[in-house]
């Protein structure tokens, strides 16, 4: 078989489009500066790895200890908290967060998800805690001194976290609590410290704070995934797990709400994850037409391509703006920003997969090709593709997305 295009030349770093193209109306100067600072940061510690990250092996190269440690020693997990945590106390927390998570994407999808899992999920349900819960577990996470991690998936739930669906239970005992389950697909599970355990409680969900270092819990092996390979993930096993009765995060019975607004929250970080992939991909395109020619004219010349980049750069001004207001509607007060929250992390991740998708048609053999044989370079955007599958599954399927929107739209009654 015979590749058609030329796999000679490796593209330089593409130019950023989106300063020219997307002028952000909704956004606070404190988000701006934010952004800013995350672009700088990204930049500086994230792209010298991503190449490493995106070709690793989940159990064989593990956890990209360099990057996180750049993270807390740069105080990047300040940003989504107050300051009696040791957080940053923005006005905006969640759209400067939603920020850093796009920034964080545009060069790897890993390490985006694995600040969202320790801070958006994690950190968040945390937040949500008693004071003294919060000190011992939030400002160490915080401070990048441990690792968090969320638990709500399972074989058999995962979009369906009603009740009857999750099977992990929580027996009160005359000490506290005994967790007996399994959890499935646990970001960052491998090498956390602590984890966010959904589990049931009589007929309703409670969250547990559960230490890994407890007897009775154990941590598989890392999934090998097709993309997202320095995200972690691995099941967690819970077999007679005792735990004191302060294990509990909220009050009992109350898990589902604060694990829902937790994940809608995540949800708005999924979109921004989306979009930074998304921009990735536009931009190596976008350079890609510029530079490259066939049949004696540059690509960009074909009215097909043209055509092309005008309804992704439409779309990706759709899905920026989607999450940016989702976001601010979070920050104003409203645990669940729907239906921005659903509509972001729709219009977000399905563009990142579209986009990267033609990033690859619009290089060719170079566009499929995870490194180079000439000279051991790694493919401009193979990475992107395999990456942003993925965000049409987690934090909720986009079928799931489509539902919610619909039950906005229709109601309860007719939706269920």
């Amino acid at each position: 078989m015979t590749l058609t295009q030329d796999t000679t030349t490796t593209p330089a770093p593409p130019v950023r489009q989106v300063d020219r193209l997307y002028h952000d109306t909704q956004s606070s100067t404190e988000t701006t500066e934010i952004r800013i600072r995350a672009r700088e940061f990204a930049t500086k510690y994230v792209a010298p790895a991503a190449a490493r990250i995106a070709a690793g092996d989940e159990v064989d190269d593990g956890f990209p200890f360099d990057v996180f440690g750049s993270m807390a020693n740069q105080k990047i997990f300040e940003i989504p908290f107050p300051t009696d945590v040791h957080g940053a106390g923005l006005a905006r927390p969640a759209s400067a967060t939603a920020a850093m998570v796009e920034e964080l994407a545009y060069y790897s999808n890993s390490v985006a998800a694995i600040f969202d899992v320790h801070c958006i999920l994690a950190g968040n349900a945390l937040n949500q805690g008693s004071p003294e819960q919060r000190s011992r577990w939030l400002t160490p996470l915080v401070r990048g001194e441990i690792i968090g991690a969320f638990a709500t998936s399972e074989p058999g739930a995962s979009s369906d976290l009603s009740p009857q669906a999750v099977q992990t239970v929580a027996t009160k005992t005359a000490t506290g609590w005994r967790l007996d389950g399994r959890k499935r697909w646990i970001t960052n599970s491998p090498v956390a410290d602590v984890i966010v355990i959904l589990a049931r409680t009589g007929e309703r969900l409670s969250l547990f704070i559960v230490p890994t270092t407890t007897p009775g819990v154990t941590v598989g092996r890392a999934d090998r995934k097709l993309g997202n390979k320095g995200q972690l993930t691995a099941d967690v096993i819970l077999d007679g797990v005792e735990l004191p009765e302060d294990a509990i995060l909220g009050t009992e019975g109350g898990g589902l709400k604060i694990a829902l607004s937790t994940l809608t929250y995540g949800r708005i970080g999924i979109a921004a994850a989306g979009v930074g992939m998304a921009q990735a991909a536009f931009d190596h395109m976008a350079d890609r037409l510029s530079t490259r020619e066939a049949f004696g004219r540059k690509l960009g010349s074909m009215q097909h391509w043209q055509f092309l980049m005008a309804d992704h750069a439409l779309a990706l001004e759709s899905a920026r703006s989607l999450y940016i207001k989702a976001a601010i509607r979070l920050d104003e007060g409203n645990p669940f920003p729907e239906p921005e929250a659903a509509m972001a992390k729709l219009a977000g991740t399905e563009l990142s997969v579209t986009i990267a998708r033609d990033a690859v048609q619009v290089f060719g053999g170079l566009g499929f090709t995870r490194e180079l044989g000439a000279d051991g370079s790694p493919g401009p955007v193979e990475a992107i593709y395999r990456d942003s599958k993925i965000g049409e599954i987690y934090e909720g399927a986009n079928e799931v997305q489509k539902w919610i929107i619909a039950r906005q739209l229709l109601g309860r009654d007719i939706t269920g």
